[in-house]
């Protein structure tokens, strides 16, 4: 039951080339940024990433994507990361947009077991018929184009086929956690990391504080430890590494 393991670089030291990863966080708020520094100290390439987003410039998931590492990536959108839309409109990178509310329920689904669900959103565009660009080519046409998808009709309303997503790892960012792998996230940096976690078949979580066994309230409790394979407690400095993406401060005025 002890899921401890002494560092980061330890924690990821098997993921292989052209692994699958769920990574959670929502631009740079609840991002696993030390694990994610981690797997790109292993050097491993050709990953193919499912997140929200995929960070910013040298922040999060652009550490990656800056060093060459990622062939595909699974996201809501592009967000402010100037690299991430360069190297897909260059055709370097293979990208998958799809609804955010859908993203989540893949994730959902694929930790519950559901292969696959209806949903309206997506009706009557290119994720449900088809066409959507997911790899360019260097002269800007399309190389690679999603696929149709089936829909049914339910009480009058039409709905699209997703798919279930599950991968072969899963790096999340927790508040709390124990050596039996049972996390609390903490207010909006709780966003994907729960969904992620169920999803991958190896979840490795970094905690910022590390607390003994029955300690969490089990009502608080957001993400149980059969979900997680390894735990690694961050130090004090890299559990204040907290980016902000964008600082927007209201200027104070006087009457």
């Amino acid at each position: 039951m002890n899921k401890l393991v002494a560092t980061a670089a330890q924690a990821v030291a098997d993921l292989p080339d052209g692994a699958s990863i769920a990574v959670g966080g929502f631009g740079l708020c609840g991002v696993p940024q030390t694990l994610i520094r981690a797997v790109h100290d292993t050097g491993v390439s050709g990953l193919r990433l499912v997140s929200n987003n995929c960070g910013t410039d040298g922040r999060g998931l652009g550490i990656l994507l800056e060093a060459g590492r990622v062939a595909r990536v699974v996201a809501s959108y592009v967000g402010e990361n100037k690299e991430f839309a360069r190297q897909y409109l260059a055709g370097e990178l293979e990208v998958e947009l799809i609804p955010q509310g859908t993203l989540a329920e893949r994730l959902r689904a694929g930790g519950a077991g559901i292969p696959a669900f209806y949903t309206p959103a997506g009706v009557g565009t290119q994720i449900a018929d088809g066409g959507l660009p997911w790899r360019y080519r260097a002269d800007g046409s399309v190389a690679v184009a999603s696929p149709a998808r089936e829909t049914r009709e339910f009480q009058g309303r039409d709905y699209v086929l997703e798919q279930a997503i599950t991968c072969d790892f899963a790096l999340v960012h927790a508040a709390f956690g124990d050596r039996h792998g049972n996390l609390v996230l903490r207010r909006s940096a709780a966003n994907f990391n729960a969904l992620a976690a169920t999803a991958g078949r190896v979840t490795v979580a970094e905690v910022e504080q590390l607390v003994e066994p029955g300690e969490l309230d089990p009502d608080r409790i957001h993400v149980p430890g059969v979900y997680v394979q390894r735990v690694v407690e961050l130090t004090a400095d890299q559990a204040a590494d907290k980016p902000i993406e964008r600082r927007t401060i209201l200027e104070r005025t006087t009457r």
